[in-house]
């Protein structure tokens, strides 16, 4: 215990000068000798602990013990290597025993701090400072513990949001492909149905129109998963919506679920997608009631927080401020501590020989976080599991009245549709053949005159040939000049021209752009009735109607 004592031996000397006339510098700095001690290693914030020549503790400050879960402190006289775990220590012992015989300079490390039984292991940086004796050879080790837990979360969670993001943008890309080919499908299907076919041919043709139209809701839920989807929010009351949805929920749970619902009082309001909401509830009701086979309970809760600090859970980190939580509970099987992380993973499940796809869960993340929320998850083998959705709190002073554009009447729609629109005529630009040819046929059959063109720089070109256009119905993503810049350009020559721009994957800023500049959005897949509509909407609006609307798709039977 050399190092222990050299220190006690030194306090002790500094003490005798004390009541000396002459060293009243020694005086003046010997007082606050056991407050300089305590501040700079007993109260240090990171985990200090000074070491002999045998490796032995000598002393060790309270962070340390904290760090390690031992409040009562830690014994003086243990070796050193108890400090770390089991399957470090030898390694660790050999590097300190090389700076112990004066073989290796001082250095840092990266291990884990063994924790008392019951408690977790600690990540830390370990850096190792010899103390040497007066003749210079080394008389012990101070040893400084940095606890990393918080950096690692931050890195996973790091790493997290960049594999999501890689993942969304291959989502995005994927789904533009995939939706022009869902288009033609779609398209083509309707076209043969239009003309009229034996029975057996027609059911044939709605089996390939409906597996169209699923792949398309695939392809929605791999936007919902990279939060590029298209939502249309509004303030919506939690409890009133967990009410309308619950009589859905019971016939999805069956008798052998009991569907308990608590809601605070009063309740509160959010700013979101309710047609979303619902998909997420029900995504998460539905994986409840496959974790209880047997029969359970599924609790629904609506409640709030208020965070005035962040909260982490798992990968999330949820920044200060009023939150409307819902919770989902079940009493089934749980999750399995080596599969929690990963639920949220797109194409990650366990039930892939039940036909699950991964993308549930994935998709409830996406459009939970698309709708500035958050959502947690917490479960025990055997006992059940609770997710935790954390959406902004909005109240009516947040609110900011933004007015609403008039939607063209529908009746006024359907007579344009009726109506002999000889007159009218549509300028088609899109690259992908199949769907231009199939949109030319839609519109040609109802009477419309149809230029189509594969390119914006085709229109361009001839430009002085063609004639002023009712409509312009353009891609947005194409090679050359993009959809939006053909729109700003022929509006040059022909103000207030008309324009439909369609995409399989446009970002939702491009979307906003388009509106505020009354270009109507038509994502893809579309079927005809939809690119008929909204061509007659557009036309109609040129004519004096005012603002712009966004289509959406709607499932024909």
């Amino acid at each position: 215990m050399r190092v222990s004592r050299r220190l006690d031996s030194a306090l002790g000397r500094l003490r005798e000068f004390r009541g000396r006339p002459w060293p009243r510098l020694i005086e003046r700095i010997s007082g606050p000798l056991d407050d300089l001690l305590r501040a700079l290693f007993h109260d240090a914030p990171a985990g200090l602990v000074i070491l002999d020549r045998d490796g032995l503790i000598v002393r060790a400050n309270a962070a340390l013990a904290r760090m390690a879960g031992r409040p009562q402190g830690l014994a003086q006289g243990s070796r050193a290597d108890l400090l770390f775990p089991l399957a470090d220590r030898g390694e660790i012992w050999r590097e300190l025993a090389l700076h112990l015989a004066g073989k290796a300079a001082s250095r840092e490390f990266v291990t884990q701090l063994a924790a008392a039984e019951g408690a977790q292991e600690v990540p830390v940086d370990v850096s190792v400072q010899v103390l040497h004796e007066a003749d210079g050879k080394p008389g012990g080790l101070v040893l400084w513990f940095t606890d990393t837990t918080r950096q690692h979360q931050l890195e996973a969670q790091l790493a997290h949001g960049q594999k999501l993001q890689a993942v969304g943008q291959l989502a995005g890309g994927i789904a533009h492909d995939f939706n022009n080919l869902l288009t033609a499908v779609i398209g083509g299907a309707e076209l043969i149905l239009a003309r009229g076919t034996d029975a057996a041919t027609t059911e044939d043709v709605r089996q390939i129109r409906s597996s169209a139209e699923r792949g398309a809701a695939l392809v929605r839920q791999l936007l919902a998963f990279g939060r590029q989807q298209r939502l249309q929010p509004r303030v919506v009351a939690i409890n009133e919506a967990i009410g309308d949805l619950s009589a859905l929920l019971v016939r999805l749970l069956g008798s052998k679920v009991r569907l308990e619902i608590e809601l605070e009082s009063p309740g509160r309001m959010v700013r979101v997608d309710p047609t979303q909401l619902d998909q997420v509830l029900v995504n998460l009701a539905v994986n409840a009631r496959d974790a209880m086979p047997d029969g359970g309970r599924l609790s629904l809760r609506s409640g709030h927080i208020t965070l005035f600090r962040p909260l982490t859970r798992g990968h999330e980190t949820i920044p200060p401020g009023r939150y409307v939580m819902i919770e989902v509970e079940d009493t089934g099987t749980g999750i399995a501590p080596e599969v929690l992380p990963r639920i949220f993973d797109p194409f990650f499940t366990t039930r892939r020989e039940r036909g699950g796809s991964g993308l549930g869960l994935a998709t409830a993340h996406g459009i939970v976080r698309q709708s500035d929320g958050f959502i947690a998850v917490e479960s025990e083998p055997g006992r059940g599991t609770c997710f935790r959705i954390y959406l902004p709190r909005h109240d009516a002073s947040d609110a900011i009245a933004m007015p609403t554009p008039p939607e063209p009447p529908i009746p006024a729609v359907r007579a344009a549709l009726e109506s002999t629109p000889a007159r009218r005529t549509a300028l088609i630009v899109e690259d992908e053949p199949v769907v231009g040819r199939i949109a030319e046929r839609a519109l040609s059959n109802q009477g419309w005159t149809v230029h189509l063109a594969e390119s914006a720089d085709a229109v361009l070109a001839n430009l002085e040939a063609l004639a002023r256009p009712d409509v312009l119905v353009s891609d947005v993503v194409m090679p050359g000049m993009d959809g939006p810049t053909l729109a700003r350009r022929l509006r040059r020559r022909w103000p207030g021209l008309p324009a439909v721009l369609v995409s399989g994957y446009v970002e939702e800023a491009v979307r906003k752009s388009l509106e505020a500049e009354d270009m109507a959005f038509l994502p893809k897949p579309y079927t005809l009735a939809n690119l008929l509509e909204a061509a007659a909407a557009a036309v109609e609006r040129g004519q004096g109607w005012n603002g712009s609307r966004s289509i959406g798709t709607t499932k024909e039977s």
